[in-house]
């Protein structure tokens, strides 16, 4: 998920895709956030980014900033864990004024951490993806205004798979199935990370049984240990089968594994297929993760970073005009943010329907499948703690062999009792 010069856009998919991070955090020292100046006259705003692994992010969001002319908006690029980072500053009153991150919290709403957002929208409400946008919505108001959409797929070898006499999987057995045939003394069938799967995987598993971390309304857990055991079986039976890469030099976010002939089927993502296309021209395929049962459906995960306002800030109007202006007035910069610096979906419908790069091959795949099975891997009730045991149970599953039943029972007693804390 990492780039050696600095996080991706692809780390808000990674587990519970960005939790924000709870706790008692180390101080951020003498940094107020007040970063490279911007060329507005008005009141001074900070504004702050995690740090993006692509070359260029950087100075785009910097060139934005100085382009607007009813505030000085000062960019803070910031390194290192941003997540515990923004956490602490939140908590008192010297954070950014807008801010990004890839879900708005219950617990930062209870907080008064942030500011409504709802009335920026108007009519482009209806052009932003709806599962980024949920994820951004807390009892009906949105906090967030989604800037870029990543998400996790399934890339396989289609000569490879054609030699074997295997189509591209549908449902879990046939994945199973596949990964078995696959598989050979130089070829593994299947790489879904160097522990196979228990790190990225997240709620895939669920929602492939029709189920999910929590229910709709974000107040109950969302899953039942005996009907979702089946499906946590078969992941480990898959691990402890032969037909998974377990070694690869690199995991599961970087694609070298499958265009080096390591493997015939790899768990990657969006950012991964400019590598794969020059690597192997043609030959390789894109698909959801496959249904566990008739109960459920295929699985996309996406994730997205949003620009939020903090509602402790001394200037909230003037903060949340911007962030109007930025992403959602400015769809010219909003195209250049999602388009020009990698490999990534826009967060509106509109602007990805005139994308070239998104409108042939794999790019296009990529988008169908975001559109037809695209879901936002954590939630606004979903939180460090709930994700930690429900993490917990599926390494535990899937690489210690420990018992899918209970180790699930054991992972909902304590997301059952996060949520009575969480709505007490």
């Amino acid at each position: 998920m990492r780039k050696p010069n600095g996080l991706s856009r692809r780390g808000v998919l990674a587990g519970a895709a960005g939790l924000v991070a709870t706790g008692a955090l180390a101080a951020c020292g003498s940094n107020t956030g007040r970063g490279s100046s911007g060329g507005g006259s008005g009141p001074t705003i900070a504004q702050w980014y995690h740090q993006y692994g692509e070359a260029g992010v950087e100075q785009a969001v910097k060139r934005y900033a100085k382009a607007y002319s009813k505030a000085n908006v000062q960019v803070q690029w910031t390194a290192g864990d941003y997540d515990t980072k923004l956490a602490t500053a939140l908590v008192g009153s010297g954070g950014p004024d807008v801010f990004e991150q890839s879900v708005a919290k219950v617990d930062q709403v209870r907080a008064h951490q942030l500011a409504d957002l709802t009335d920026v929208f108007g009519a482009a409400k209806d052009d932003f993806t709806p599962a980024v946008l949920d994820a951004q919505t807390v009892d009906g108001k949105i906090y967030g205004i989604p800037q870029a959409i990543d998400m996790q797929m399934l890339f396989y070898r289609k000569s490879w798979l054609a030699k074997a006499g295997v189509s591209a999987p549908t449902t879990l057995a046939e994945l199973a199935s596949a990964a078995k045939k696959l598989t050979n003394k130089k070829v593994k069938g299947l790489f879904l990370g160097n522990d196979g799967g228990a790190g990225v995987l997240g709620a895939v598993p669920l929602w492939s049984i029709g189920q999910g971390y929590l229910s709709e309304d974000q107040r109950k857990v969302g899953f039942e240990a005996e009907a979702a055991a089946p499906v946590f079986a078969a992941l480990r039976t898959m691990y402890s089968s032969g037909s998974l890469l377990l070694g690869a030099p690199a995991d599961w976010s970087d694609p070298s594994a499958f265009t080096q002939g390591l493997t015939a089927m790899q768990w990657s993502g969006l950012w991964a297929v400019p590598v794969v296309q020059k690597a192997l021209g043609n030959d390789f395929g894109v698909v959801a993760w496959p249904k566990g049962d008739d109960s459920g459906k295929p699985s996309v995960p996406i994730g997205a970073y949003a620009s939020t306002v903090n509602a402790k800030s001394r200037h909230v109007d003037a903060a949340k005009a911007f962030a109007k202006w930025l992403w959602i007035d400015k769809t010219g910069y909003q195209r250049d943010f999602d388009l020009s610096y990698g490999f990534h979906i826009p967060a509106r419908t509109s602007i990805a329907a005139k994308a070239d790069k998104l409108s042939s091959g794999a790019g296009k795949d990529a988008v169908d499948l975001v559109q037809r099975y695209g879901k936002v891997q954590a939630t606004p009730g979903w939180t460090s703690p709930m994700n930690t045991a429900y993490t917990d149970a599926l390494n535990n599953i899937i690489r210690k062999g420990s018992n899918p039943e209970s180790e699930l029972k054991t992972a909902i007693g304590k997301i059952d009792k996060q949520l009575r804390t969480l709505y007490k």
